[in-house]
């Protein structure tokens, strides 16, 4: 079959939806710091065309690439969502931004770009040309993945039901080869992402995080908050503990610890990118 079928046929596509993760064999792909979204202006790049070419495809098959998680975003939302260590100019005030099957999508229907190109001609020869080696590690990927639900299974009643019920999904997703579609309120947000998107060095992670998830605790209940369940977490030394499940959803509530304990005590310096200890 011709790669140019896939930009011809919607069904075609949509058989080829959830192959998200042909794109970092194709070419290394950019995300936002959420690991999650890009750009019009990320997309572009990944597919090595100007930020307008995107757009086109987008003003055409609308629908098609919002079902596959395109939208566009107040400055208000993306800032809560992705965070604001992205530089937006202050006329900026609605963001365009793709889930990686929006830019698969985009690839499908993309016929100026070398790199979608040969983002199709992968999905279509990628049965025909597997090595032995790749379908053993396909195997392993779902053996792996089983096992891994089985032992999340054996946790409920334990750790957090909904916080258990999400790493399934993920595995499963994993197992398949696909991108696990999940609600992205219900993600888990963690302290140390948190913080390294607000720009702090490793270094200072290690210092903070610790406070900063008894701080979370404090507020929450100080606030009538109703704290999570607890969740499984590896540390940096192979043990695993027992931390509070936080999501997404407590976003807000990091907002407000960071601005409290933590924006008084840092300065961004502009020219690193990163935060500095005021009193350092």
């Amino acid at each position: 079959m011709n790669e140019l079928a896939l930009t011809e046929s919607p069904s075609l596509r949509a058989q080829y939806a959830g192959r998200v993760d042909v794109l970092d064999k194709v070419k290394v792909l950019s995300l936002l710091p959420d690991g999650v979204h890009a750009t019009t202006e990320m997309v572009a790049n990944y597919y090595e065309v100007s930020p307008e070419a995107i757009d086109q495809i987008v003003k055409r098959n609308r629908e098609e690439l919002s079902d596959n998680g395109y939208k566009v975003m107040s400055r208000a939302e993306f800032e809560s969502v992705i965070g604001d260590t992205l530089e937006l100019s202050p006329q900026t005030r609605r963001v365009a931004v793709f889930s990686r099957r929006g830019i698969l999508n985009v690839g499908l229907l993309l016929t100026g770009s070398q790199v979608a190109k040969d983002v199709r001609a992968y999905l279509l020869n990628v049965e025909e040309i597997a090595t032995h080696e790749q379908r053993s590690e396909a195997i392993d990927r779902v053996h792996l993945a089983k096992a891994r639900i089985e032992m999340l299974a054996s946790t409920v009643g334990y750790l957090d039901d909904k916080w258990v019920k999400l790493k399934m999904k993920i595995q499963a997703a994993i197992g398949l080869g696909e991108e696990p579609e999940i609600d992205h309120e219900d993600m888990p947000l963690y302290v140390p992402d948190f913080l390294k998107a607000k720009g702090l060095t490793q270094a200072q992670i290690k210092s903070a995080q610790s406070w900063f998830g008894r701080r979370l605790v404090k507020v929450a209940q100080a606030e009538g908050r109703d704290l999570p369940a607890k969740r499984a977490e590896d540390t940096a030394s192979g043990s695993v503990r027992e931390t509070y499940a936080w999501t997404r959803k407590d976003l807000p509530l990091f907002e407000e610890v960071w601005d409290v304990y933590y924006a008084g005590d840092y300065a961004r310096d502009e020219q690193a990118g990163l935060f500095v200890e005021v009193n350092a």
